[in-house]
């Protein structure tokens, strides 16, 4: 992986309208100069592999976003994974109990990609890890799905939120789970020149 010297002059922009990746970066010293969420076709294709189809959709984001010369651009990408079948958002209610009821006594991995863009060059790496659920009940799924949690969320849950309830066991990365993995974040982005924890080193 090639990197670039730290540049404190440098703009981050992060790809995403996500409350929870902005928390995140805030751990590593940043508050990006602009947010640019991008307007992409997330579709997944016919026979697309969980892990294939994050690592492209973050790729076709960080493509997606404008960025000036002394920007970087950092985009990622999550889903839910049981087996071979990906979970992404889901439409409605009755998909995300669909969902919970799948995943409900099982392990299932959570993917993220990123992609960090700077000035034509592209920093890429995905995080995997598995994720156990409890065995849940009818009222467990009901009272969660009437807390509204789920809208918005790969695989109809999130960690972070009551749905954590639900999760005795994970192995790997829980920031990653929540939707940006911060030590391979910090290293994409170091690689970049993106100087972190406000420069005080």
């Amino acid at each position: 992986m090639t990197t670039l010297p730290p540049d404190p002059a440098l703009k981050l922009v992060l790809g995403s309208g996500s409350p929870r990746r902005l928390e995140l970066l805030a751990q590593l010293g940043l508050t990006p100069s602009a947010v640019r969420p991008p307007d992409i076709d997330e579709d997944v294709r016919k026979g697309e592999l969980p892990r294939d189809y994050v690592k492209r959709i973050a790729a076709e984001k960080v493509a997606a976003v404008p960025a000036g010369a002394d920007e970087v651009v950092l985009c990622a990408d999550t889903t839910v994974a049981l087996g071979r079948r990906i979970m992404g958002k889901p439409a409605d209610a009755a998909e995300a109990a669909q969902f919970l009821f799948a995943l409900s006594g099982r392990r299932h991995k959570v993917i993220t990609a990123l992609a960090v863009k700077r000035d034509g060059q592209i920093w890429t790496k995905d995080v995997q890890s598995t994720v156990a659920f409890k065995q849940l009940s009818d009222a467990e799924v009901n009272t969660y799905l009437a807390s509204g949690d789920w809208r918005g969320k790969a695989g109809g849950y999130a960690i972070q939120g009551p749905a954590g309830a639900f999760i005795p066991w994970i192995n790997g990365s829980y920031t990653g789970i929540v939707g940006l993995p911060l030590t391979e974040t910090a290293g994409l982005l170091t690689a970049a020149g993106v100087v972190l924890y406000g420069g005080g080193a």
